[in-house]
């Protein structure tokens, strides 16, 4: 599975080569605007480095002054829901035991993860229920075929989980997260596999046992991305359950790992930092009842100098939130704005996610809408 620009010809690190020269960059020009070395560039555009960082990707993308989309390919239109037969597809795969013939090597599949992890990261949820189940198929023969892909494979099964809580099927989704720990024996990688446990019982409701799990694999995780991520999911989880000061705590905890985590790296996908601890305090707030903290929390983090940094699922899923949280104050235009902002940034929050729907439902019954948040709504097939 690989996003390309006519999605059959042109690989990634080509693509950069194409636009670098279009943009009269030689190779070292272009490696010293990246502060990267010439040798990388150019593994990089014969496809030998891959390109599986949203960080790297974006900071190309601002050396060639083009949207990061640009160099993923055209992102197709988002499904207004994603089928029925998609998820079904992908719940067939989580209960099969079997193994099929491999069709792919480990190289392949490690490509494979890493640009479903690229696509995620820009919300393209409905052709991720396209590609996840024959990913789930092939990487557990490798296992035996490739001398061992146990991280391969916890990766799916976490991915798969992501996907299935932004689709709302938090039950399928707790399978996949419990298949993710159990998959490795790595204790940071089975810590950044928790994260999933803790978002999946935290849409099912339970959150203390949320909150136990997260702090249960904080601690052995060696990774500060993942322990202030397993901290974020814990304090969100405590103030869901009305903890207000273990909801606070937690947080603080957190923001203390983000101020310490000075790299640009994030090898388990869990764009953390300090804007990720800021979109969850308002969300913490939002959920003990403090609205109106909320709402400068998030007016804050969108001006920040680290809103940009985060991937597009995250704002765009941040912007969702903060829509409900204008809702809930009585300032249905400012909620409709967030809304667009939300769809302008990755559309499938909005047009594929059930929460985004019901949002962009009670906006149009609650009155008189902004001419873009009607069309909207007729774009998703909501009014006509």
């Amino acid at each position: 599975m690989t996003y390309r620009r006519d999605h059959n010809s042109v690989p990634l690190g080509r693509r950069v080569a194409e636009l670098r020269t279009h943009r009269g960059m030689t190779q070292q020009a272009f490696a010293d605007r990246l502060g990267k070395s010439k040798s990388w560039v150019d593994k990089v555009e014969r496809g030998v480095r891959r390109l599986d960082r949203y960080s790297v990707i974006r900071d190309i993308a601002e050396v060639l002054r083009l949207d990061p989309e640009m160099l993923l390919g055209p992102r197709q239109p988002a499904a207004v829901t994603p089928t029925q037969t998609g998820i079904d597809t992908v719940r067939a795969a989580l209960a099969r035991y079997h193994r099929p013939r491999c069709t792919v090597t480990a190289q392949q599949a490690g490509d494979q993860v890493a640009y479903a992890w690229m696509a995620y990261q820009h919300a393209r949820y409905p052709q991720l229920l396209g590609a996840l189940p024959d990913l789930l198929g092939a990487l557990p023969d490798l296992l035996d075929a490739a001398g061992g892909t146990p991280g391969l494979l916890a990766s799916a099964y976490r991915l798969t989980a992501n996907v299935l809580i932004k689709l709302d099927h938090p039950d399928l989704a707790w399978l996949a997260a419990d298949r993710a720990v159990a998959a490795d024996d790595d204790p940071t990688r089975t810590a950044a596999a928790t994260i999933a446990v803790a978002q999946a019982l935290r849409a099912l409701g339970h959150h203390h046992l949320a909150l136990t799990a997260a702090l249960a694999a904080a601690d052995p995780a060696d990774d500060d991305t993942v322990r202030g991520t397993l901290h974020l999911q814990a304090g969100l989880a405590a103030a869901e359950h009305g903890d207000r000061r273990n909801a606070h705590d937690l947080l603080d905890h957190a923001a203390a790992l983000a101020d310490r985590h000075t790299g640009d790296t994030d090898p388990h996908h869990t764009g953390f930092g300090a804007a990720a601890v800021q979109t969850a305090r308002s969300l913490a707030a939002h959920r003990i009842g403090d609205t109106a903290e909320a709402i400068l929390r998030h007016e804050h983090v969108i001006r920040s100098d680290g809103w940009r940094r985060l991937p597009p699922e995250h704002r765009a899923a941040h912007l969702v939130d903060a829509t409900r949280t204008y809702l809930d104050t009585g300032r249905p235009s400012r909620a409709g704005r967030a809304l667009l902002d939300a769809d302008r940034t990755a559309p499938a929050e909005v047009r594929s996610r059930p929460v985004g729907r019901t949002l962009l439902t009670e906006i149009i019954r609650g009155g008189p809408a902004a001419a873009d948040v009607a069309r909207l709504a007729t774009v998703v097939g909501l009014t006509r």
